[in-house]
């Protein structure tokens, strides 16, 4: 037998019985609390997220393992973020506690507790700062709250665009909520399109492209009247879809079953 081989033989026979002896190892990952060796501060967190031109407020260990959790501010509202161990990644999104299947927060204290939403008259819908899609003068009347860069909002935003074709007496409202805690950078994007009232920007924010830049604060006032009636009501979440009787739809749909409501 070659004696490379021979070598690798003894090797396993003589070293197992040695590591089986090993005593468990007393430092490292998984031995002790995180934060004694991962550290993440309020001024590292605020240049590492200077691109989103948000302000950090507070940093704390995440309710999953490897993550830190990033309270942050921009345009008068609160949101979070996630930023792993080794300062490389940044995370979007929420903890999921799959015991009770419901978000998770270090700064859970810090969060406002939404409002539960019971409903909302549709003529209440502050729609002057709408982007209407579709025909403006239809007869038939769509509202949907959406964010540009929530996946199924997206989708949704794919079937809104046949349903106008299908429809062609319908006008579809679209009120751009961004949820900042989800969606840090889709307020912007929301500004933009509110802004320019240019449908490319409108389907260009929904495929995930690059907007144009904006100058100062435009586009600030119809967003933010979005945002507190959307709150003020109770609607938490995107996409919800109210019909023109204020019957309410969450989630996506398909353009064929939005038009049998419709119809």
């Amino acid at each position: 037998m070659p004696r490379i081989l021979l070598a690798a033989l003894a090797l396993l026979l003589f070293a197992t019985p040695v590591l089986a002896k090993m005593p468990a190892e007393k430092e490292g990952c998984g031995t002790q609390e995180c934060s004694a060796c991962h550290t993440l501060s309020v001024e590292e967190a605020n240049k590492l997220l200077s691109f989103a031109g948000v302000t950090v407020k507070s940093v704390k260990p995440a309710p999953a393992r490897g993550l830190f959790e990033v309270l942050f501010e921009k345009a008068g509202g609160i949101g979070l973020v996630f930023v792993d161990f080794a300062k490389k990644h940044l995370v979007q999104g929420m903890v999921i506690d799959l015991q009770t299947r419901e978000p998770v927060a270090a700064h859970d204290k810090e969060l406002p507790k939404p409002k539960q939403f019971t409903g909302v008259d549709p003529a209440q819908i502050p729609v002057q700062h709408a982007f209407t899609i579709g025909n403006p003068k239809g007869s038939k009347k769509l509202y949907v709250f959406t964010d540009p860069d929530c996946p199924y909002c997206r989708k949704l935003h794919v079937e809104l665009i046949k349903l106008e074709k299908l429809m062609p007496d319908l006008a579809i409202q679209i009120m751009l909520y961004p949820l900042r805690q989800l969606h840090p950078q889709a307020y912007d994007k929301a500004r933009v399109v509110l802004a320019t009232k240019n449908r490319k920007n409108l389907d260009l924010a929904f495929d995930g492209k690059e907007l144009p830049k904006l100058k100062g604060d435009a586009g600030t006032v119809a967003v933010d009247a979005i945002i507190t009636f959307a709150q003020d009501q109770g609607i938490n979440s995107t996409p919800t879809i109210l019909l023109q009787d204020g019957k309410v739809y969450k989630g996506q749909r398909d353009a064929e079953s939005m038009q049998k409501a419709l119809n």
